[in-house]
């Protein structure tokens, strides 16, 4: 059950929205150097996306061996139990008004229909990342799920998506995705990555310096071996067949930007596609208030920190992957530093030190795996690409080229592209690239998730 939030007259020293792996270590931090905090999460438990686990009433023996580094979960878990964090379950942070003339920060959310207000001295950032998804012709099969989707179909229903389960896209998620699968006993009959893995080659010294990763990604490739999985580098996944779902996957080779070449096309059967190239950080909750922003070596977006993980807005800190994607061990780093700052505690040097050998594998990894321009050409005409409105590529091309349109915002006016549910999540990198933008923009929306009307007709939420 969710703990209830404090008074509002008597604000927290600290609130932390997400409880993933980077807002755990940042609470169970503070609160151990003596902060009033509060853990605010969407969740029904603790350790968000990357830690997703069944419900205890789904009786899963061993749900650790699904993940890798449960153990480090499993501490943060722990002594966030036995922690005076007040932590906020079900709580669906949707705005954050900033803190001026010495008042607080005050935290909007949603919990199950009701408004809730939270006030707090200082804000961690820790919201994570979701997938970045490139259309292509039958993505829209039932069947066809993201990559990230499948691992939390498996990890949290212990259920596969299909039985013969290519997994196609580009980057890390995509070895420990179809690990997991195979462990769990699905056949992968190929893991369809579309770089080659020679941009690693330019980072041997940050390699070095990460051997953790390195150990990571060969246990992954062990049990890819024994599960008899071939690895199609410098391809990709150019057309699904199909009608009521899935049933084959059209894969073809790339030329250095991403385009297909012509008559290397291999069909493959399958009941299922787990894809995903990548994953953009969530920071909509710091962008409408105007944080800086940088573009990460992948042409993602992320929260501009200084090297006390500060944001360029007075008492709002950001850690994780909101800071550029690179996973659970550099999130947790980054989670208890930026702890110790706010709490005026000293900073170990191991700690800056182990933070910034994992950024740097994080800036190799987003510049192996970025994508290139050409994967438009596996396009046709008729594919949709914003699917909630159901907006065809042929329909952004011609606002692009025939009605001038030189912007994703504009393409989004006279097409609908993005105006769906999911307000352009999906489809967002897709109509950037097609709009001719070479990177994407930082996303300023007033909520960052769907509030009923009643709770702003309210005006002031209740607390």
């Amino acid at each position: 059950m969710p703990t209830s939030p404090s008074d509002p007259q008597d604000p927290y020293d600290l609130a932390v929205i997400g409880a993933g792996p980077a807002g755990l270590a940042a609470a169970v931090t503070a609160s151990a150097l003596g902060l009033r905090c509060v853990l605010l999460d969407a969740g029904p438990r603790p350790g968000g996306q990357y830690y997703r686990h069944p419900a205890p009433e789904l009786g899963a023996a061993h749900p650790e061996k699904l993940h890798h580094g449960w153990s480090a979960f499993a501490g943060l878990r722990d002594r966030l139990a036995a922690s005076t964090v007040a932590h906020l379950t079900e709580h669906q942070v949707w705005t954050v008004e900033r803190s001026t003339e010495g008042r607080p920060w005050r935290l909007h959310a949603l919990h199950a229909g009701e408004a809730v207000t939270v006030e707090a001295a200082a804000v961690l950032l820790a919201t994570g990342a979701y997938e970045r998804q490139l259309p292509f012709p039958g993505w829209t099969l039932p069947g066809v799920v993201t990559a990230g989707g499948a691992q939390a179909m498996l990890k949290a229903g212990l259920v596969l998506p299909g039985r013969r389960i290519v997994v196609a896209g580009s980057g890390p998620l995509l070895l420990a995705a179809a690990s997991s699968l195979v462990s769990a006993g699905a056949t992968v009959p190929a893991v369809v990555e579309a770089s080659n893995y020679l941009g690693y080659a330019r980072g041997l010294a940050t390699l070095a310096a990460n051997p953790a990763k390195l150990v990571e990604g060969a246990g992954h490739g062990t049990n890819l071996l024994r599960g008899r999985v071939r690895l199609r580098r410098s391809s990709a996944v150019v057309e699904a067949h199909g009608t009521d779902r899935v049933t084959a996957v059209t894969v073809a080779r790339l030329d250095a930007e991403w385009r297909p070449v012509p008559g290397t096309e291999r069909r493959i059967e399958c009941d299922a596609v787990a894809v995903g190239h990548g994953l953009l950080p969530q920071i909509e909750l710091a962008t409408e208030l105007g944080a800086e922003t940088v573009t990460t070596a992948d042409d993602t977006v992320a929260l501009k920190v200084d090297d006390q993980l500060r944001t360029s807005l007075p008492g709002l800190w950001a850690a994780g992957e909101t800071c550029g994607v690179g996973g659970a061990d550099l999130a947790i780093a980054e989670g208890a530093l930026a702890a110790r700052v706010i709490a005026g505690a000293p900073v170990p040097a191991s700690l800056r030190t182990r933070r910034e050998r994992r950024r740097a594998f994080a800036g190799l990894m987003a510049a192996a795996h970025r994508p290139g321009p050409g994967w438009t050409d596996w396009l046709r005409e008729d594919t949709d690409v914003c699917r909630c409105e159901e907006v065809p590529a042929g329909a952004i091309r011609t606002a692009v080229e025939e009605l001038g349109a030189a912007d994703p915002r504009t393409v989004k006016l006279l097409t609908r592209a993005g105006m769906g549910w999911c307000q352009g999540r999906m489809c967002g990198p897709a109509v950037a690239c097609l709009s001719g933008a070479s990177a994407l923009k930082p996303d300023a929306r007033p909520l960052a998730c769907p509030v009923p009307l009643a709770r702003l007709a309210e005006g002031e939420p209740r607390p």
